[in-house]
């Protein structure tokens, strides 16, 4: 499995679909072993976890840097 590539199409499924947006708001691991349909050790699914937090946080912190220049 290319867990960089299952970050990436999780954290496009985020941002596209607001029920999933809140399921993975609400029980993060669920959500992204639903879409997996896998059911993977914890330790797995707490770093793919970690990326969709890390990608998403990362994106929204540019979106507010690029604001603070008149750039959007």
């Amino acid at each position: 499995m290319d867990i960089k590539a299952k970050i990436e199409e999780l954290v496009s499924k985020i941002k596209s679909d607001k029920d999933f947006a809140e399921k993975f708001k609400n029980d993060p691991v669920k959500a992204v072993e639903g879409v997996l349909g896998v059911d993977l050790p914890d330790d797995q699914v707490n770093k793919i976890v970690d990326g969709i937090k890390a990608q998403i946080a990362g994106g929204e912190l540019m979106d507010k840097v690029s604001g603070l220049f008149g750039k959007k």
